[in-house]
């Protein structure tokens, strides 16, 4: 039990989860970002760190990712155990630590030991994150709620790249000191924010906490502890975990099977979604867009650092429209408008670097701008919470944790291949990008279901019908399933398919 709880009911409590889960990215956007105007040049860094080449760079940067990758393995294992709020303030403690040794760094491995272990708290914050926040949002914003999670990742890049710039003016330590341990500051607070907080009522339910769960649904509705509306809810969730949990204890072979569930399906969409993310070229843009704009556009270093921080500022401006058109349009709408645009950004940023002249250098640069605004309206938010959407409450945490792995290991390919890629084929490593942003669209559009205005409880719906596309073409946010379906559909064991039901209405999903 805590020893101290916020009094906030309703929209306030829903505020309260959202910014704290929003805190956890706001640290992750600041470490993306904050190496970008520190590597690469002949500044105090550089002299500190015996100027490290293009390898090294992808090292330093990269390992970082790494340290993610670990961060989300112990969540998978522990996270369920612990709960959500235990594993946020865990990750900032971490980072905390983290952040102190890169600012005392006076040594390659004390600046990679320090790159690692923050990277170990974000990888669990990245992890419970979106899971906290999913669990406690009302179905009909949580796709907007939970986008606002990647508006604030892209607002912790800004943050990074301007007070990069801002310290790029001292020619002493303090010019890369101050930068890698400010994000101290987020990490104090993100703990701070959490510490009052509840846990989500799914997690409660599962531990048995069945009083503490019906407080928690209550304070979020704004309701009494006895509102039909509370027990609605709470009969919902403990149906649904019921019936998951009929097979005993969690095993890791459930996730590689297919069967009712279809969790293999699940993690391959969970697994592939942040692939795509990543494959998409962003992380490339964010970690090095000031050297790209330095060595392979010939613009100052000056320059480039203004540019950088511009381009984070209009990613910030693209970030923010899908808090206002996700639960409009949907994820599948979003991601495929999405990807084609990249393609086309990328490819037409290659054609002007060919050219080999300033004037398209230029013009290059205007269509990264352009790149990370369309980027930050699909690719930026979806991929962080919809495997939390897409998988049912028995894995949630586990698969959760299984994307963020999965992100950073993809993360660290980019962020260790970029250097050496443009070193050796310089602007043509936008063509391999654009064509991996195209070939997304089909991807999307075969395999990845619609979830705008489902009920978590709800969504496994969806997979019922089987194969590997089934729910995919007839989820496409026309048609929502009521709680009261799904809760009869467990109680009476239906199977569902495309064609005839056992016993029970005809449900469309």
């Amino acid at each position: 039990m805590r020893l101290w709880k916020h009094n906030f009911r309703g929209n306030a409590l829903v505020f309260a989860i959202t910014a704290a889960s929003c805190q956890a990215f706001l640290l992750l956007g600041y470490d993306q970002g904050v190496m970008a105007g520190i590597i690469g040049t002949d500044n105090a860094f550089g002299k500190q760190f015996n100027n490290p080449d293009a390898d090294l760079q992808g090292d330093i940067t990269g390992l970082y990712d790494i340290g993610c990758v670990l961060g989300s393995i112990f969540c998978y294992f522990v996270g369920e155990r612990f709960g959500r709020r235990t594993m946020l303030m865990g990750g900032g403690a971490i980072m905390i630590i983290g952040a102190t040794i890169l600012a005392s760094s006076y040594t390659t491995a004390q600046l990679i030991v320090g790159r690692i272990v923050t990277g170990v708290g974000n990888g669990m914050n990245s992890s419970t994150g979106p899971v906290y926040l999913s669990e406690c949002a009302p179905a009909a914003y949580r796709g907007a709620l939970l986008t606002t999670q990647g508006t604030v990742t892209i607002f912790g890049v800004v943050i990074a790249y301007w007070t990069d710039y801002g310290t790029s003016k001292y020619s002493g330590s303090f010019e890369w000191r101050f930068p890698l341990g400010f994000q101290a500051v987020f990490a104090i607070l993100l703990i701070i924010q959490i510490v009052g907080l509840p846990e989500t009522p799914r997690w409660l339910m599962q531990q048995d906490r069945q009083e503490e769960a019906r407080e928690t649904v209550a304070n979020l509705l704004d309701k009494p502890l006895e509102d039909p509306e509370v027990t609605s809810i709470l009969l919902d969730i403990q149906s649904v975990i019921q019936e998951e949990h009929k097979g005993g204890p969690f095993h890791f072979r459930e996730l590689l099977e297919m069967g009712k569930l279809q969790n293999f399906r699940r993690l391959l969409i969970t697994i592939s979604i942040e692939l795509g993310q990543q494959f998409s070229g962003s992380n490339m843009i964010n970690y090095y867009l000031p050297v790209i704009l330095e060595n392979s556009m010939g613009l100052t270093r000056n320059l480039s650092l203004i540019l950088g921080g511009a381009a984070q500022c209009t990613y910030l401006v693209g970030s923010a429209i899908p808090v206002f058109v996700m639960d409009r349009f949907g994820r599948r709408n979003l991601l495929m408008w999405c990807s084609a645009g990249l393609s086309i950004c990328f490819i037409v940023v290659a054609i002007l670097l060919s050219l080999g002249t300033k004037g398209p250098a230029y013009g290059a640069t205007a269509f990264i701008f352009i790149f990370q605004l369309v980027y930050g309206v699909g690719w930026l938010p979806v991929p962080w919470f919809y495997p939390s959407e897409i998988n049912t409450t028995r894995v949630r945490s586990k698969m959760q944790a299984i994307a963020s792995g999965w992100n950073w290991m993809a993360v660290f390919a980019v962020v260790k291949i970029t250097p050496i890629s443009f070193a050796n084929i310089g602007w043509r490593t936008f063509i391999i990008f654009a064509v991996l942003n195209a070939a997304f669209v089909p991807m999307i559009y075969c395999f990845y279901p619609e979830t705008k205005g489902l009920e978590l409880e709800d969504i496994p719906l969806l997979f019922a019908k089987g194969g590997i596309t089934g729910g995919v073409f007839t989820s496409r946010g026309k048609t929502v399933t009521p709680h009261q379906h799904a809760q009869e559909l467990i109680s009476r064991k239906v199977e569902v398919d495309t064609g005839e039901e056992e016993e029970g209405p005809e449900v469309k999903v």
